[in-house]
């Protein structure tokens, strides 16, 4: 079995997660409860909103405390896996 790639961050530190899904009243509250369970210390109060130009899309930017490169794998499957999201960068 081959070697893991070693990871180019450094842990802990703040990493910024992109996130965006459908224009929806639950969005942002949604994300807010799926980041916390990987980042119970998560500050929703920083998290950045944008919608798009015709409001039909909602970007959020959260920024995590990555604490190791399989807290960050997990989070980005479940965002990527959760219905009301299209894209996670």
């Amino acid at each position: 079995m081959a070697e893991p790639t070693p990871s180019l961050i450094e842990y802990p530190s703040d990493f910024p997660i992109k996130i965006m899904g459908l224009m929806h009243d639950d969005f942002a509250q949604t994300m807010v409860g799926l980041v916390t369970l990987h980042d119970p210390d998560f500050n929703a109060a920083k998290m950045e909103m944008r919608p798009s130009a015709k409001g039909t899309y909602l970007a959020l930017t959260v920024t995590v405390r990555a604490t190791s490169r399989e807290q960050l794998d997990n989070l980005y499957r479940a965002l990527s896996s959760h219905p009301m999201v299209k894209v996670v960068l």
